[in-house]
């Protein structure tokens, strides 16, 4: 096992740019000085390679306390592996501002009902409340773009993922077929669980996996508190979401004719979708599956730690599904917005995208 790579701007050379734990970091200087060491000659390869793990030791620890990557730098870890981009660390508000929300329906939430709110009452979706403050305390990085058909099927052509999803999404005039760079759809919690085993095992440590909801959240504003990264409105250049859904929440008789009905996800590249940290498509295109467990409310957690412990020990839930798609309002792209699909369903507006932690689960 070698140590993974993680590479810059094209990446058509990889570097050692993400300093993974120094076990792995120093393995090969190690192995190379053990077998010029006189020792060796002498045939005493064992004690030659005693000698150079001594050796090797300060800086493997010196490696294992630290991360070279810089926030908001890009890399990939493999060919094979999604672009990353490394977060910065902080903290933020997750959750939503009472009243930003213009739906006047509730349908979630320990107080959700199937109605309409009168016009004197403030607006707020129980299940995004209470708002609260999270630190960040686990470095990550989260892939720039939600996972692709083109790196889904990778992971089926090389065994890592059973299920070959429909990529094709029936509209009013029949079905339309979507390309490799399209989000991949038609895929579940447990389908995206296969794919990031695959993910770990390609680079050979355990650090790919679903993000909580806290670190999708966090990554998505951006350092932003508005209703979306790019402020309390979205344009249809900046968003894939439906003109028609939006219209009718809005209420009878709005027209907003600068939004468009696309119907369809988009390429992953397509629009001026990024945010201030360069992360794509976290309002709309797919909604996007994340580790944590759906709760009724938040849960008010303190830490980002502390929301990975709990998605962890859940043996099976409803997760926690965040960004809407391009068949929902824009009230329903807010970075508030979540929806609690079951483990196991598959539909077309369902995708996901990766996070990669920095420090190796057991040494939390």
């Amino acid at each position: 096992m070698t140590q993974p790579k993680a590479c810059v701007s094209d990446c058509d050379t990889p570097a050692d740019v993400i300093q993974t734990p120094g076990h792995w970091k120093y393995r090969d200087q190690i192995q190379d000085f053990a077998t010029d060491m006189p020792f060796n000659r002498l045939k005493l390869p064992y004690l030659s390679y005693l000698l150079a793990l001594i050796w090797g030791l300060p800086f493997a620890l010196q490696a294992n306390a630290e991360i070279a990557a810089k926030p908001l730098e890009t890399f990939q870890d493999c060919a094979l592996c999604p672009e990353m981009i490394v977060m910065p660390p902080g903290a933020f508000m997750m959750g939503a501002i009472p009243g930003e929300s213009r739906n006047r329906f509730t349908f979630y939430g320990k107080d959700g009902y199937i109605g309409v709110r009168g016009p004197d009452e403030i607006n707020i979706m129980p299940s995004e409340h209470p708002r609260h403050r999270v630190e960040m305390d686990i470095p990550y990085a989260i892939g720039r773009n939600e996972v692709t058909h083109a790196e889904w099927m990778a992971c089926v052509e090389d065994g890592g993922c059973s299920h070959v999803p429909e990529h094709n999404v029936l509209t009013l005039y029949g079905h339309k077929e979507l390309g490799p760079k399209h989000p991949v759809i038609n895929v579940s919690y447990l389908d995206a669980l296969e794919y990031v085993a695959w993910l770990n095992t390609l680079v050979g440590l355990d650090v790919y996996r679903l993000p909580t909801e806290a670190e999708w959240e966090y990554a998505a504003r951006a350092g932003t508190e508005t209703r979306f990264a790019q402020g309390d409105e979205l344009t249809a250049d900046q968003a894939n979401f439906s003109r028609k859904a939006t219209e009718h929440l809005r209420g009878r008789g709005v027209s907003l004719p600068e939004l468009k009905n696309r119907r369809v996800p988009v390429p992953v590249d397509e629009l001026a979708a990024a945010n201030a940290w360069g992360v794509r498509h976290m309002s709309g295109n797919v909604y996007e599956l994340t580790l944590s467990c759906w709760t009724e409310e938040h849960l008010g957690l303190p830490t980002d730690s502390a929301y990975l412990a709990h998605a962890e020990s859940q043996d099976t839930c409803r997760r926690a599904t965040k960004g809407g798609a391009y068949n929902t309002a824009m009230d329903g792209v807010r970075l508030a917005w979540r929806i609690r699909p079951t483990e196991d369903r598959r539909r077309e507006y369902l995708g996901f995208r990766v996070v990669r932690e920095f420090i190796v689960k057991g040494d939390k």
